[in-house]
């Protein structure tokens, strides 16, 4: 039986190896001399912007309810009488941040953020009872109150993790997260509220503390106006939505 050349070749190839010596089928299935080529980390996918809300010009997507008035002044929010709410109208949010930019006019003054109101409000109690106000007010002491009526927690359901808010006038960043059926507050990067719905709540102590129960995931967004004699500024109403 005759052996075509290229059997031969192998063949012959094979019988003058030394022993040890790599085969050509060992050569043909060997890895390569040069290293493998590393595939590049994956870049993280950029953060969702920020979106403002308040545009520092007027209040153009906003409306507000109940007593005083919310104006635009040099660039900023500013209250008017009360108590009243400026809310954004355009639609509810939700599996959001807000980012709020605030200063007290005096050394404390007293306001408050409104969140995961179940409805547009027409008057200025249904957000308080139905809705959850993240409080600004670094002294409740002053008016009777206690620690779950200071700045960053859900007024009066929300004992502070911490109390880091600054006095007048310095500026102050909250941020408020809605993830799902919990909410997070962040004041000057330090966590002050992190409450998820049904978590226990003391009993109402005043009539003007919220009626208590489950807030909806999804609600409109407000700011309010709290008096003549306190007077919060808001620089910058911002939002970011979930990935």
């Amino acid at each position: 039986m005759s052996l075509n050349f290229t059997t031969a070749t192998a063949l012959s190839l094979c019988l003058t190896l030394s022993p040890g010596q790599p085969t050509p089928h060992t050569l043909a299935h060997a890895s390569p001399p040069w290293p493998p080529i590393n595939t590049p980390p994956q870049r993280p996918a950029p953060s969702p912007p920020w979106l403002p809300l308040f545009n520092g010009r007027d209040l153009t997507g906003w409306k507000h309810v109940g007593p005083g008035s919310m104006t635009v002044e040099d660039s900023l929010l500013h209250g008017h009488g009360g108590m009243g709410l400026l809310y954004y109208a355009d639609h509810p949010f939700s599996n959001c941040t807000f980012r709020i930019v605030y200063r007290m006019l005096h050394e404390n003054d007293n306001s408050g953020v409104f969140i995961r109101i179940p409805i547009e409000p027409k008057e200025e109690w249904m957000p308080v009872h139905y809705g959850y106000e993240v409080q600004i007010d670094n002294h409740p002491e002053t008016s009777g109150e206690d620690d779950y009526h200071i700045t960053g927690t859900l007024y009066s359901l929300t004992k502070p993790l911490s109390k880091p808010g600054l006095p007048g006038p310095q500026w102050n960043t909250m941020e408020i997260t809605l993830d799902g059926p919990r909410t997070i507050v962040t004041v000057n990067g330090n966590k002050v509220t992190d409450y998820k719905e049904g978590d226990p709540v003391p009993p109402r102590k005043f009539d003007f503390e919220p009626q208590r129960g489950r807030r909806p995931n999804t609600g409109y967004f407000g700011v309010q106006n709290h008096s003549d004699n306190d007077i919060v500024l808001f620089k910058e109403i911002s939002v970011r939505y979930a990935k």
